[in-house]
């Protein structure tokens, strides 16, 4: 009875939720800001002194609505230390106060002033089943019924709107040189299709060591890629990886196997039985010889904005959508040409910069070659990290982005 009665008195965010990762770095800059809140200077210029966490809202969005930076989310957090335990699981309907003293600034849930009684009394239910009064000592006397207190269920707030991405965490695929050449593929279409799209039946086969069977359940739901692009890196010239085009997705419905046909002469041969494969999605056509791959196992992923340890640069290596793209637009998403092997990781935060002009300085007689200074365009976060690339979002931006652009540590 006592185990019970412990685990009903937990936070019902800790018996919903894991206990999402928390980097020691965060938490060592967590504990210093904590201890004495951020300077004024650190704010942004029209924090408010309240607001309520609302459905929709991001970690990205409340940081940037507290403070100058919105990377510094361990600030953030810090500033909430004593009250919210993990700061992956800030909840919409929750109140933060801001609170200023000593030319610093503290964030809370409590309202500054606020006592116990407000929250001594929340937990009642009045019913209204009638009242009477005291004719002696003229005190109305108010009956109560036991009531049930419920609050809808709500999802915790990601770092940003996952819908910006969603898509990008399943179909982007970074393949090294020959790896899709060795994917299995599609053969034929039925009824001599030359197109194929969503409800079209194909047949498939897989690599002589691994072909398409249907005894593997796990292995039977596939995405559709077209031939991989080089991604170089535009420092080094070096090939970091090869970006698969995704077409569709599809479902095994039958495994590979042969069959005894008769030739001319009375001859049997044993000919091979593709696979069958039915078009589930499609995002573009698709075509005899195309790949597949099998479908990854959803994640569930909560980003925490932040930036690399140490002066990390980096360039933009390509937009993801069309190779003949070359200029992208907030919220699209950009290969990084930094990965694992970098220190790289889901939620680093890097600011994009636009290489200064060079120009002839004309106010010389000599007139030399003058190059302008690299200034700061945007800001970008890293959501899906592969050994030498890397995917980001781009969330803020000043003007557009191109192929070659600087990344940098935002400072």
């Amino acid at each position: 009875m006592i185990a019970a009665l412990g685990l009903l008195s937990l936070p019902v965010w800790s018996q919903k939720f894991p206990n999402l990762p928390i980097s020691q770095e965060q938490r060592s800059t967590a504990d210093k800001v904590a201890q004495a809140g951020v300077p004024l200077s650190e704010l942004a210029p029209d924090a408010p002194d309240s607001y309520v966490v609302k459905a929709g809202d991001t970690l990205w969005d409340i940081s940037r609505m507290f403070l100058r930076s919105p990377w510094r989310w361990p600030e953030l957090w810090g500033m909430n230390m004593a009250e919210i335990l993990n700061p992956h699981l800030i909840f919409p309907g929750q109140a933060l106060y801001l609170i200023k003293r000593d030319g610093r600034a503290l964030l809370s849930s409590t309202a500054p002033g606020a006592g116990g009684g407000e929250a001594a009394a929340v937990g009642t239910t009045t019913t209204g089943t009638g009242s009477s009064r005291d004719g002696d000592a003229g005190i109305e006397t108010v009956r109560l019924s036991p009531g049930i207190r419920y609050e809808a269920y709500k999802t915790p707030l990601t770092a940003l709107r996952t819908r910006d991405i969603e898509a990008f965490l399943a179909e982007p695929l970074i393949v090294e040189e020959g790896e899709l050449q060795l994917a299995p593929r599609i053969v034929a279409a039925g009824e001599n299709r030359v197109i194929i799209g969503r409800g079209d039946r194909v047949y498939a086969r897989g690599p002589a060591n691994a072909p398409l069977l249907d005894d593997q359940p796990k292995l039977k739901q596939y995405r559709i890629f077209r031939n991989a692009k080089p991604l170089k890196d535009p420092e080094t010239g070096e090939i970091l990886g090869y970006e698969a085009e995704f077409l569709g997705k599809a479902v095994l419905s039958r495994g590979e196997g042969s069959t005894e046909i008769a030739s001319a002469g009375g001859k049997v041969d044993t000919a091979l039985v593709p696979a069958t494969i039915d078009i589930t999605a499609a995002k573009s056509e698709m075509l005899v010889g195309d790949r597949m791959a099998p479908e990854p196992a959803r994640e569930f992923l909560n980003f925490v904005p932040r930036a690399p340890s140490g002066n990390v640069t980096g360039r933009i290596v390509s937009i993801y959508g069309s190779s003949s793209v070359v200029n992208a637009s907030q919220n699209q998403v950009v290969v990084l040409n930094r990965g694992r092997r970098d220190g790289i990781e889901s939620g680093h935060v890097f600011a994009i910069l636009k290489d200064g002009q060079r120009l002839t300085d004309t106010t010389d007689p000599a007139r030399p070659l003058i190059k302008l200074p690299n200034e700061r365009n945007g800001l970008l976060m890293v959501f899906r990290v592969y050994d030498k690339l890397s995917y980001g979002l781009i969330l803020d931006i000043t003007d557009s982005v191109r192929v070659g652009d600087r990344l940098a540590t935002p400072q």
